[in-house]
């Protein structure tokens, strides 16, 4: 704790127990003493509560403090009224007549501390009491839950900046630990603060120690898992993302480890979720395992780690969880068990908490054409009525959008009572009934005595007191009340059990509900790529910590020195893991990695590399020409397992990612970092279990001792000869013009980087050309000629001396192991303004709305195909003229469907998908969107697929009768395609 401290806060200070402050408080504090808003960001245990509580007993006047949980209310005015601050809450938790009098006592000025729970600002009784009230401060934690950006967005919330124009702005004071530059000018916004300062106490927790653990399976996960509890000493929490995940947990760790395990998730019942969570914090329990429904408002300062064992959706969400350990300030363990397939557990939540468009319209249509009113059905009984492809919790994002838009009322039952809403400024609805419906007025005199001044809301009412209030026929009141409800300003809901939905008007179709799904959408991504950035923080290679600050804008970030990355291990792991010194035997072996990577071109995922890598007789090799590669067997010493770690390491450093195209697998790339590495430009840095180095340092031993020197010393210690700029300007006027004419972005010709090395090595031979870093086998054999004639007078030569030509030919790939040029690098272009000129152009003229424009792409490809030769030469090399399949590849490339395909080159279905095989088999990339449908992909997703044919029958008869029209060899290039 800081030794912060003020002279004229000391008396406030010891009736907290305090004689300081820690850092950031005092600067708060005096803040709101003066009276003005502020934005306090203050990471979790950083001491938020003070910031409000001292003015509140300092200063005359009531503070209303919004809480979103009840047990966090409660847990603080406990601890408040110890130390005999007056101090209560109000919530559901309390009998009605207790609400009252605690009410009438706030009214009177008894308390300086009220809690209160951001719903509790629909109830009329205490809106109309707090106008009555000294407010003096208006306390609002776990801001974040005001902005729709934020993490934990919470409806009520948005009603606290209209609640605080009511009460004449009272100085405000808006916390919480996460919060991202944008979601703290929504706080700001949202609440109408006013000029207010805002408070960064930094994020760092240096007393934790982040690390990350990528399990190869859900066995190796488990392993994991049981070995980090046996070693860690205390108590602390597991989060999984599921219930019956955390279910499975806590029954294996039972079993294990022979001691009682906490459990709570949402589907526990109120008194064992209860129960649960007063044992763990009387440390009856040593572990608690948990969704994210745990946590909130979790006191417990003695916790020793906090491990995910699923993706956390957002790092808001992790820095929440994960700083719930360590509050004390003593070293704690931060543990994440990242696995690339927890990413679709996530996408699933939300996919279901944004809704598509007919989802939510299947929903509504339902509700409406139902008699009943109110409607009682459950969620799970909606989802299964619908066979909706959604989640109960996405049934439910169904219904708030529909409330939202004033379509329907989601109600919970309140002790059988009905309920009854007049939404008009008139002082009666009698004078817009005519004189002969007495019993109707007569009705409608009872209801607004009932209601008073509490227009505008749901008001619950007790059957047996309307009765007895109008005496009369339970019936004769019925009729009554369907004539009422024909009036815009009346609504009635009957008394029912349970939980139930209620139509406001069956008559307006979905159409005319005003839903804004574009802005839902925007809201999704946004979500999804808070995902990625979770994703990138699980695989970074720098400090975690400041991963995390730099992502919540922390200005005084820097390295914690503590984290995996930065070496700062637990004693119980030193012994088995460390940064091992890179030398250059081990970098050697780095770099052939990610040469073997660039060599895939994107094509091929994690599983299928580390088999080309160890030199596997895998089928799969021969199929995609992979043993064709000069990087196949370069590890062949190591088994595929240990190359697949080393692949993970290299993901991890950001030397190489992965990119999802579907949801079976996702894709390998290297990275710039990594091209950096790879060419010598770089050093890697990486930290390596003891075993693996020895054998990377022995396999890059052999290598270097091979070759004497590596490529990238030869590759530097050459002149580097300087750019012919006027050849430069000649070569990027023909690849304008070839653009234009094949309807390409130009950099898919050549890209520019490659183009200055050609105008500076100016070649004579297509061997020449084709030694230029970024030039493959594929645009010497499109374009050699044509850049020759432009690099040199002297007809070109048709030679290939280099003994590895054929090899490179047959592989597809660069001698540098970059992408070809017609499948672009992964590097910054600089286009020159010809360059995007040519561009649009040929966006304009070739393709308008995917369907070539005036048939001008048709006649082309029918004329370039009239002199193309259908089958490969004898010696494997591709003729001078493309082969068939080529132009069905660059069709669909380009955009086109396969149906559109089929019309354009007047071909089957099936010939087409015998294109795409062709093409797969000699080294072209395929991407599976352009076999089936989206619809078809994400249906995919969720079956078990596998290559056998029995299953791919299964699969295809099934899809079959969903009305899709999908061959088996369709199915199998899709799963096979890259």
């Amino acid at each position: 704790m800081s030794s912060v401290t003020s002279t004229q806060f000391d008396e406030h200070l010891k009736k907290f127990g305090l004689d300081s402050f820690r850092r950031g408080q005092l600067e708060v504090i005096e803040t709101v003493m003066q009276g003005d808003d502020c934005l306090c960001i203050m990471p979790t245990g950083g001491g938020k509560s003070l910031c409000y509580q001292l003015p509140s007993v300092a200063r005359e006047g009531v503070t209303l403090v919004v809480s979103p949980l009840i047990a966090l209310m409660k847990d603080q005015v406990d601890s408040l009224q110890e130390l005999g601050i007056r101090a209560t809450c109000i919530n559901s938790s309390i009998g009605g007549a207790e609400q009252r009098a605690r009410i009438q006592e706030m009214a009177a000025g008894q308390y300086d501390l009220v809690y209160i729970a951001p719903e509790r600002l629909r109830n009329q009784t205490f809106t109309d009491a707090v106008r009555n009230t000294k407010v003096q401060l208006l306390a609002i934690d776990e801001a974040h839950c005001v902005s729709e950006w934020g993490h934990d967005f919470r409806p009520d919330y948005a009603r606290l900046g209209a609640f605080r124009e009511r009460l004449g702005f009272p100085t405000t004071i808006a916390l919480t630990a996460t919060a991202t530059p944008l979601v703290r000018d929504d706080i700001v916004d949202l609440l109408k603060l006013q000029e207010p300062q805002t408070f960064i106490s930094g994020f760092a927790r240096t007393n934790l120690h982040f690390e990350v653990v990528q399990p190869t399976s859900v066995v190796d996960k488990n392993e994991s898992l049981l070995a980090f509890i046996k070693s860690a000493k205390g108590g602390g929490i597991i989060y999984a993302s599921t219930r019956k995940g955390c279910e499975e947990i806590a029954e294996m760790l039972h079993n294990e480890l022979q001691e009682p395990i906490g459990l709570y998730h949402g589907g526990m019942l109120p008194d064992d979720r209860r129960q649960m969570q007063e044992s763990f914090m009387h440390d009856d329990l040593r572990i608690m395992v948990a969704t994210n429904a745990f946590g909130m408002g979790i006191d417990k300062s003695d916790l020793r780690f906090v491990l995910h064992y699923n993706l956390p959706g957002s790092l808001e969400a992790y820095y929440q969880e994960a700083g719930r350990a360590g509050r004390d300030g003593l070293p704690s363990h931060c543990m994440l068990l990242f696995s690339y397939g927890d990413k679709y557990i996530q996408e699933f939540f939300i996919e279901s908490a944004y809704p598509s468009r007919e989802a939510v319209s299947t929903v509504y249509e339902y509700l409406r054409r139902l008699p009943q009113d109110p409607v009682e059905i459950t969620l799970a009984e909606l989802k299964e009525v619908l066979e909706l492809s959604i989640s109960n919790e996405g049934i439910s994002a169904c219904e708030k959008l529909l409330e939202k838009s004033g379509a329907i009322v989601r109600l919970d039952s309140q002790n059988n009572s009905a309920s009854v809403r007049i939404d008009s400024d008139l002082p009666t609805l009698v004078d817009l009934l005519p004189k002969e419906a007495k019993a109707q007025r007569r009705v409608i005199r009872a209801f607004e005595s009932l209601v008073g001044n509490r227009r505008g809301e749901w008001v619950y009412i007790q059957p047996a007191k309307l009765q007895a209030l109008l005496e009369m026929e339970k019936e004769a009141v019925n009729r009554a009340v369907r004539e009422l409800k024909k009036l815009k300003a009346f609504d009635f809901i009957p008394p029912f059990r349970g939980r139930a939905v209620h139509v406001v008007d069956r008559e307006i179709p979905f159409r005319k509900l005003e839903i804004d799904f574009s802005d839902l959408e925007k809201r999704k991504q946004a979500e999804l790529d808070k995902l990625d950035q979770v994703i990138d923080f699980a695989r970074t290679g720098r400090c975690r910590q400041m991963k995390i600050l730099h992502y919540f804008g922390d200005p005084e970030r820097k390295p914690c020195g503590s984290c995996d990355n930065c070496g700062g291990l637990p004693d119980s792991k030193r012994q088995k893991k460390g940064s091992v010194d890179v030398d250059a035997a081990i970098n050697q072996s780095i770099r052939m990695a990610l040469s073997g990577v660039a060599r895939a071109q994107g094509r091929f995922g994690k599983t299928i590399i580390a088999q080309m890598l160890s030199g596997s007789k895998s089928a799969k090799m021969k199929k995609f020409r992979l043993d064709k590669l000069s990087t196949f067997g370069l590890f062949k010493q190591l088994t595929q397992v240990e190359v697949a770690e080393l692949l993970d390491l290299l993901i991890n450093c950001g030397y190489a990612q992965q990119d999802e195209v579907d949801r079976f697998r996702p894709l390998l790339t290297i990275s710039e970092e990594g091209k950096e590495i790879m060419r010598g430009e770089a050093t890697s840095r990486i930290s390596l279990d003891s075993g693996l180095a020895i054998r990377l340092r022995m396999v890059g031993a052999k290598h270097l001792d091979a070759k004497g020197k590596s490529e990238a010393e030869i590759e530097s210690s050459a002149n580097q000869p300087q750019v012919d700029n006027r050849l430069l300007r000649r070569l990027r006027a023909w690849r304008t013009e070839m653009a234009v004419d094949l309807g390409w972005a130009p950099f898919r010709i050549v890209h520019d980087a490659t183009m200055q090395r050609i105008a500076a090595v100016q070649p004579t031979t297509l061997d020449s050309l084709l030694e230029i870093r970024g030039v493959g086998q594929q645009t010497v054999d499109q374009f050699g000629e044509q850049i020759l004639e432009i690099t040199c007078p002297a007809p070109p030569s048709h030679t290939q001396s280099d003994e590895n030509s054929s090899a490179k030919a047959e592989s597809g790939e660069s001698e540098s192991g970059e992408p070809e040029a017609d499948n672009p690098e992964l590097e910054t272009s600089n286009s020159s303004e010809i360059d995007t000129a040519a561009t649009e152009t040929a966006e304009k003229s070739v393709v308008k709305d995917g369907v070539a424009k005036d048939g001008a792409h048709k006649d082309a490809i029918a004329g370039e195909e009239a002199t193309e030769l259908d089958e490969w030469n004898a010696d494997g090399k591709p003729p001078n003229t493309a082969p068939t399949f080529y132009w069905t590849w660059r069709l669909l490339g380009q955009g086109f469907t396969l149906s559109q395909c089929v019309q354009i080159r007047n071909l089957g279905r099936s010939d087409l998908v015998g294109h795409l095989s062709e093409a797969l088999l000699a080294g072209y990339p395929i991407q599976r969107d352009w076999l089936l449908e989206p619809p078809h992909r994400r249906w995919l997703a969720q079956q078990e697929i596998t290559s056998e044919e029995g299953t791919l029958q299964t699969i295809v008869g099934q899809m079959e009768q969903l009305g899709w029209e999908v061959s088996t060899n369709e199915l199998e290039l899709f799963l096979d395609g890259q």
